[in-house]
């Protein structure tokens, strides 16, 4: 091989690096990202608050959900949460869920536990462990109307 090809092979490769670098994000995960949306409650419902969906931009397989008032989450390195699930290995991908609804392949982390109320104009916080990804979205539910 001539100089002149050397060259341009160490050019092309130093390009080909260039471009990888540039464009490293067709290479990473794509963020997930968390909402949420008030739904009326069914006129047979006696509820104080509209229930919560909660959706994730993609399905994910959560490890653990836990609903935390956003006050005591500032003041406490261990706040008190007002529902908390776990799965051990098997919870089934999940794109959205209702606050307090059961979760294929999750359960309480204390045994029998279910979801506390919420109250209307109270800021809580959604923190969501799914594999490396760990998560968190503020809400404050909405009064039911009448």
């Amino acid at each position: 091989m001539t100089r002149k090809q050397l060259a341009l092979i160490a050019l092309a490769a130093v390009l080909g690096g260039l471009s990888l670098y540039l464009n490293k994000d067709w290479f990473g995960r794509d963020d997930i990202r968390i909402f949420h949306r008030s739904r009326p409650a069914r006129r047979a419902q006696d509820v104080s608050v509209a229930p919560i969906l909660f959706g994730f931009n993609q399905k994910i397989k959560i490890n653990s959900l836990k609903v935390v008032s956003a006050s005591d989450a500032e003041t406490n390195k261990y706040p008190r949460p007002i529902w908390h699930l776990v799965s051990e290995s098997n919870s089934a991908p999940v794109k959205a869920f209702f606050y307090g609804a059961p979760i294929r392949g999750m359960h309480p982390e204390i045994k029998g536990a279910q979801a506390e109320t919420l109250e209307p104009g109270v800021t809580y916080r959604l923190l969501v462990v799914a594999g490396s990804f760990k998560g968190q979205h503020d809400f404050v539910p909405e009064a039911q109307g009448p």
